[in-house]
């Protein structure tokens, strides 16, 4: 994979393009706090079939800060923009966790951009303003090592924290790495999101994953999600945390591949 970037909404988005140019689209929109990296074992399966998208949100990974108020409708512009500039008319999105709002927030504006959609560990609310309001205060005044080890402990499962303690300790130095200002400003993002009535009139096909032992994202939550979604499907993955791709990327793949073959969107 070969760096690249393109300038788009007053900023510099990093992507990967891979797979099948020819092939229908997958693009992947990754969690608060991590890269485009952590699709690396979900790419290879699919890159064979498919044309895979991945990149990093403004604030994070090698992407720029931009100087803009976040919020969900600015990062889900950047991906419209980010579309538009790698001549993509429609895709099948999957978004985790704040990338989950940003897909579900796609759909609801530029419907004709997904064919269908994967949320997986994701709601159209997550948390509270209390307490992203003490995340950002906490980063603002310690910097991100202050909340590393507790949100690794809600990302992993203690399973695979045990079984693999190089890989937590890289997922916890690609955590702490993100800009503040990106973290934070996402952080906002997240507080003042509710996408509760764009997100229940989906008309698409939709699958919902969540992780049994999320800590970030309870199994109810998604599941809640599930049930406001008309048609939506839902699946849980046993033993898994908030980041699936890290800990069971064939799993994830497995799903994935079900539900497009189920709803005929290639």
């Amino acid at each position: 994979m070969t760096l690249k970037v393109a300038d788009l909404n007053g900023t510099h988005l990093h992507y990967a393009d891979q797979g099948r140019q020819d092939a229908p689209v997958l693009v992947f929109s990754n969690s608060l706090g991590t890269d485009l990296r952590i699709w690396d074992d979900v790419v290879a399966i699919f890159a064979p079939t498919f044309r895979v998208i991945t990149y990093d949100k403004r604030g994070h990974g090698l992407s720029g800060i931009g100087d803009e108020p976040y919020s969900i409708d600015l990062h889900t512009r950047d991906l419209v923009a980010l579309l538009g500039h790698l001549g993509v008319h429609s895709a099948i999105v999957c978004g985790l966790s704040v990338g989950g709002l940003i897909a579900q927030h796609l759909a609801a504006i530029a419907p004709a951009r997904v064919r269908g959609l994967i949320l997986c560990d994701t709601a159209p609310k997550i948390g509270d303003a209390t307490g992203w309001n003490a995340r950002i205060d906490a980063i603002t005044k310690g910097g991100m090592d202050v909340i590393g080890d507790a949100v690794i402990e809600r990302w992993l499962s203690e399973n695979y924290r045990t079984g693999h303690p190089a890989m937590s300790a890289l997922y916890r130095a690609m955590l702490v790495r993100t800009p503040v200002a990106g973290y934070g400003g996402t952080c906002a993002a997240l507080r003042d999101a509710d996408l509760t009535t764009t997100t229940s009139a989906l008309t698409i096909p939709v699958l919902c994953v969540g992780g049994s032992v999320d800590q970030s994202t309870p199994p109810e939550l998604v599941r809640a999600m599930a049930d406001g979604i008309p048609g939506a499907g839902f699946a849980l993955i046993d033993g898994v945390g908030h980041l699936p791709p890290i800990e069971a990327p064939q799993e994830l793949c497995r799903l994935i591949d079900g539900f497009i073959k189920e709803n005929s969107l290639v």
